[in-house]
């Protein structure tokens, strides 16, 4: 009994090593190791946001852009405030994917 805890114990050990050895970097953990460009943000105006799901559905949209790190909905504002890789995107292909979910969206200047 005590060999087979001593052996499942060390089975669970190795297993959460290589979890932690096999999972990737966070993105600003990678940026930072990397030398990559640093992250920009920008708030967008965004219309047609009327209900409750709204803010949901654009935030998908615009999160589901490549290089897009994080987005922040105010709904009240209607304004989307988002952190995004300036080398893999633009704030133009950003707001079309908000206009494409049927949110369209503007920087604001």
């Amino acid at each position: 009994m005590k060999s087979s805890l001593s052996r499942l114990a060390g089975f669970l050990l190795l297993a959460t090593i290589g979890l932690h050895m096999g999972s990737p970097l966070p993105p600003a953990a990678a940026q930072s190791a990397g030398g990559q460009a640093s992250l920009q943000s920008i708030t967008f105006t965004v219309d047609n946001m009327f209900c409750a799901l709204c803010p949901v559905t654009v935030r998908k949209a615009m999160e589901g852009v490549e290089g897009v790190s994080s987005v922040e909905i105010d709904f009240e504002a209607k304004t989307a405030f988002v952190t995004f890789d300036p080398a893999i995107t633009t704030s133009a292909s950003i707001a079309a994917a908000s206009g494409d979910a049927g949110y369209p969206a503007r920087p604001e200047s």
